[in-house]
């Protein structure tokens, strides 16, 4: 499989790629045309930034918001429960009463 083909873009509105097969850590890999050497493994269905996203940003997937940064990140980086927030559903590491973290 070539590097192109492991992420894919689900929608052009979208700001993350998803990851279509196991990723190790240091693997050269090309997201929005930009070379990238991953710094962590990504697994199938993880997503990464398609560019840089900033701290609050919105983050689209399948031409929908899912969420906002909570952290900045750069083009090929992780993006997933550690930097990014639903800004629709509390999350399964918040309370089971469903009161947000302060």
């Amino acid at each position: 499989m070539s590097a192109k083909s492991k992420f894919i873009l689900l929608h052009p509105k979208d700001n993350v790629f998803v990851c279509t097969t196991f990723c190790k850590s240091g693997e050269k890999v090309s997201i929005s045309g930009n070379d990238i050497i991953l710094d962590k493994d990504i697994t199938v269905g993880h997503k990464v930034a398609g560019s840089t996203l900033a701290a609050g940003e919105k983050v689209f997937k399948c031409g929908a918001p899912i969420g906002s940064m909570i952290e900045a990140v750069n083009c090929g980086d992780h993006v997933h429960m550690h930097n990014l927030k639903s800004d629709y559903l509390a999350s399964h590491l918040r309370t089971a009463t469903g009161e947000q973290d302060a």
